[in-house]
This record gives C-alpha cells, structure tokens and sequence, in this order.
C-alpha cells in the first residue's frame, strides 16, 4: 500500500515545496504544469524584494549553476565526502554572496518553460541519499533555508532499512525529509553504470526503482541523475521515455536555456574540490552555449580518439582566450572561424571516464564553462 505523505509549507520552503515534483499523484508533467508559473515568479519576486531592501540594483538571467555533493563529514571517502567546516564555509559564502538558493525543479521549470532566474541563481543537489546527508546536512541546509534535492537509488534504502546501515537513509528519514519539502529525485534501483548495460536492464532497474518510490513514498520522481555521471543517447532516451523531465550527470558547467535537459551539468564538490575559492568560482559561472556538438554521443565505442568540437552561439567575449582541459591535461584547441572550435586529442582516450572542460572569460571577473563527460569502454 503506497504511504501518502501530508505535506507542510513553512513560509522559508513554499517555492520548493509547491515545485518538488511531488503532489500525492504521479507529476507528471502536465499534472506539475499548475505550480511552475508561480514558483519560479515566486523566487524571482523574493530576488527583487531583497535587492530592494538591500539598496543594489536587481538582476535576471536564463541560466543558473547546479552544485553535487555527496557524503558530509565522513573521512573514510575523501573523493565524494566534503568536510564539516567546509561544508559551513559553503553555507556561509551562499547565504551572504549575493546568490539565490533556487529549487532544482524550479530551474528546470525555468529552462522549459523559457522564463527568467535571479542572477546567481544556485541550486543544490546530494547524490546516493547516505545517512550523514540526514544527520549533517539536512540539519544546516535546514538552518539556512535552502531547499536542496537528493538523488536516491532504491536498492541501498530497502537494505538500511531492513537490516539498518551506517552508511545509507532508510525510507523513514527519507519521509521526514519529504514532509520538510527536500526534493526526491531517482538514481535507478541498483545505482548501475548504465551505458554498459541492456536496454531491458535499464527498464527494468527504473520500473523497479519507481515502483519502490510510490510503495514508500507515494509518488514517482520526475528528476534523474546518471549514476556515476555516465550517459549515452541510449540511456538518455530510455530515461526521457520514462517521463522523467530532467536528469543530470557530474559534468561540469553552467546551464543556460537551449541545453540538453536530459544531460545537465553539475560542479561536484569535495575535499579535494570543495575549498571556499572554488567554490566562488562555479557559483559564478556563466554557461558556454554551444551547438553541433562532435561526438553526438558521450558513450566512445569506437573511433577512439573522437573528433571533439563544438561551436559557440551568441556573442560571448573572450573566446579568443578559450581554454579546455581533458582529464586534467590542457588540450590542443583550434579555431576555425569566429565560433567554432575544434579539440585535437593525440591518443586514444583511457577506459572509463574523461571529462572535458572549456571556459572562457565573461564580464566581472566571470567564466563560461561548457562541459561533457565521456565514457570509453575498451
């Protein structure tokens, strides 16, 4: 029997709460299209009363900057864990910097729907829904009102919560979360690399997953994150088919209107990757619109190294100081024209992941930031 939840809207969380994606039926996208008007004006009308109260002038833009995180104050993993005064170093920094903590859905909303965000505008999402994102982070996200969503894959919470864990939620913090307006969005059941298996497969572990959200939850998640970060067009066709209406990967960059709502990019933050200055960095960022993409797809299975390329649109300053790097090396850029650019890779990319990360200097001290992530199977 599905759980309905009874939901609560303290003044703080209206925008999110009304936004989550999650009314007690499905939301699919016509059901949720009622409440995505008046979020987003709600946000954008909080953004200006506050500049007006604060004497500065008011701002809006199309685009907006998405942070990852994932384990909090647990050293044992250095890679995905961000430490506790860091961690606070970032919650300070976004309650104080001049950035609008946005409901992920909302900015999806946004980016579909072609209308306006606060300038800054940042939103923040956890991946694998483990316990310390319930006993540290909720408690301060909590504190400083900002909404945030959690991707979860269902497996790891069916076996805390039955044979209890040190290391995932169970589905009764992941309830109490959901009362509070926290966001829910879907990693699949078993958190798979999906690029490498069958297309039943990955069928299969989102019907499963799903089933297991409206048995605990009672709702289905509209947003998704590729586990690992790793997508193809196969994947992201089967995701899109599922009536999911966004889903993310941990690439990083900024995202404008026109992108890929089913591959948007994410600035992951830890130990190593998490200091204050960097921080700063990507929640300034500003997107590098870009179009006729080589290779269309992520997923390398041959032709290996690809042609990589792109081409910017619109008129963005600074391109003649563009820059990309390819896991972490600085790659042989060329400019053929005024728009388009051409990455020239001597050697075969390596088994697995390579990202690919382009910026070029914006106005105030900002930067475009266009990047993909690409897997190679050998």
């Amino acid at each position: 029997m599905a759980r309905r939840l009874q939901r609560f809207s303290p003044f703080w969380t209206w925008p999110d709460v009304a936004a989550t994606g999650q009314p007690p039926k499905r939301p699919t996208g016509r059901h949720a299209a009622p409440w995505r008007l008046p979020c987003v004006l709600g946000t954008l009308a909080l953004s200006l009363l506050t500049a007006v109260l604060s004497g500065t002038p008011s701002a809006a833009q199309d685009s907006a900057v998405v942070l990852m995180y994932h384990r909090f104050g647990d050293s044992r993993h250095p890679s995905t864990n961000i430490r506790i005064d860091q961690f606070e170093e970032h919650i300070s920094e976004l309650r104080t910097g001049g950035y609008t903590i946005v409901p992920v859905p909302e900015i999806v909303s946004a980016l579909r729907n072609q209308t306006t965000l606060p300038d800054k505008a940042v939103g923040i999402t956890v991946d694998d829904a483990y316990l310390s994102v319930y006993q540290q982070a909720w408690p301060r996200f909590r504190a400083a009102a900002f909404p945030f969503t959690v991707f979860v894959a269902t497996d790891a919470v069916d076996k805390a919560t039955a044979r209890g864990s040190q290391d995932y939620m169970n589905w009764e913090q992941l309830r109490e979360l959901v009362e509070s307006g926290v966001t829910i969005g879907s990693q699949t059941a078993s958190h798979l690399h999906m690029p490498m298996a069958s297309l039943t497969q990955n069928k299969s572990e989102i019907d499963g997953s799903n089933a297991r959200f409206e048995e605990e939850l009672g709702f289905r998640p509209t947003l998704f994150a590729y586990p690992y970060g790793e997508a193809s067009l196969a994947v992201a066709k089967t995701v899109s088919q599922a009536e999911f209406v966004a889903a993310f990967g941990q690439h990083s960059g900024a995202i404008g209107r026109g992108q890929d709502l089913f591959y948007l990019p994410r600035f992951a933050l830890n130990e190593t990757y998490g200091d204050l200055d960097r921080l700063r960095l990507v929640a300034n960022t500003l997107p590098l619109p870009v179009e006729d993409v080589t290779p269309e797809d992520h997923l390398i299975t041959q032709n290996n190294p690809p042609a990589i390329g792109f081409t910017v649109v619109g008129d963005i300053e600074g391109l003649d100081r563009l820059n990309c790097f390819i896991s972490p090396e600085k790659a042989q850029v060329e400019r053929l024209g005024d728009h388009r650019f051409e990455i020239r890779v001597e050697r075969p990319l390596a088994a697995g992941r390579t990202r690919l990360n382009c910026t070029a200097p914006g106005k105030n001290g900002r930067w475009h930031w266009y990047g993909r992530q690409f897997i190679v199977i050998d």
